[in-house]
């Protein structure tokens, strides 16, 4: 091919999937009516968030709450991370039991929608608020990414409830419409809502909104476990490259590995040495 017939003229043209073995190809998400999709992403629009009661069985709760509980150990090291809160990092590195919340059809249906494609996993952590927490600081979860306000989210969170959540027993409170706010925090006279729902629920919120974890006023604790998404051009909170080994990667699903960061995002981030980093879980064990 001579340079007169090089395809590529502008920087337009590097946008698209350069890859040659390892093609992009859709999410779980795509199997979602796009009507139903459609309804979240208004909801969505509007209030910041959208809950879906139910998602997991009652068994499925349990099974969750056997494996993760062995490893709640220390709480929190600041009043952030909650010093009456257990946490577990990077859950996928542990653990399959939560694999079907990370790649839940209807949530990566509404992320198909809100974020870029390749979009990356950012973490995936358990969060047990004990009896006598105080209410977490209000916060938004992509506000570490030092871009102001008002602007489009750069990331999405899911909070799946494992214990039912109540209004008072640490349930995740959110100011309904403070993702369209500027650069202002909550203030006093700022509706709260706690997310009340049933064991097996999950709520899903726009990185830009305001919430914070509520305070445990009860004498049991409250388990759940929290997926963030993030744009693919962005840093990930966890690195689970380095976390998770190839041998436990190669197990995961297509959908899993995409949002690991075995992925490109065209033109050419995420690159391994100038390849996809997919060929890495290819090489010999």
């Amino acid at each position: 091919m001579s340079i007169d017939d090089d395809p590529v003229t502008t920087l337009d043209d590097l946008k698209t999937d350069l890859a040659g073995r390892h093609k992009w190809t859709p999410s779980a998400g795509a199997s979602v009516d796009p009507a139903i999709v459609d309804a979240d992403m208004a909801a969505l629009d509007r209030d910041g968030y959208l809950i879906w009661e139910n998602l997991l069985s009652a068994e499925e709760c349990g099974q969750i709450r056997n494996t993760i509980e062995p490893w709640l150990g220390p709480t929190g090291r600041n009043s952030f991370e909650g010093r009456r809160t257990q946490r577990i990092y990077s859950v996928l590195s542990r653990t399959r039991v939560c694999d079907s919340l990370v790649d839940h059809p209807r949530v990566l249906a509404v992320l198909d929608r809100l974020l870029m494609p390749n979009y990356l996993l950012s973490a995936l952590q358990a969060i047990n608020i004990q009896p006598g927490e105080s209410a977490q600081l209000p916060h938004h979860d992509d506000g570490f990414y030092p871009i102001p306000r008002p602007r489009e989210p750069l990331a999405a969170a899911t909070i799946w409830a494992i214990d039912d959540f109540t209004a008072d027993n640490g349930a995740t409170v959110l100011y309904p419409g403070s993702h369209r706010w500027g650069k202002r925090r909550p203030g006093d006279d700022d509706p709260a809502l706690p997310v009340v729902m049933p064991a097996g629920s999950c709520v899903l919120f726009v990185g830009t909104l305001w919430h914070g974890g509520g305070a445990n006023t009860t004498e049991r604790a409250r388990l759940a476990v929290t997926a963030q998404y993030c744009q693919p051009w962005l840093r990930p909170m966890e690195a689970f490259t380095l976390s998770i080994p190839r041998d436990v990667a190669r197990t995961l699903s297509d959908d899993i590995k995409r949002m690991l960061g075995y992925s490109i995002h065209p033109p050419f981030v995420g690159a391994v040495d100038g390849l996809h980093p997919l060929r890495l879980l290819d090489e010999p064990r």
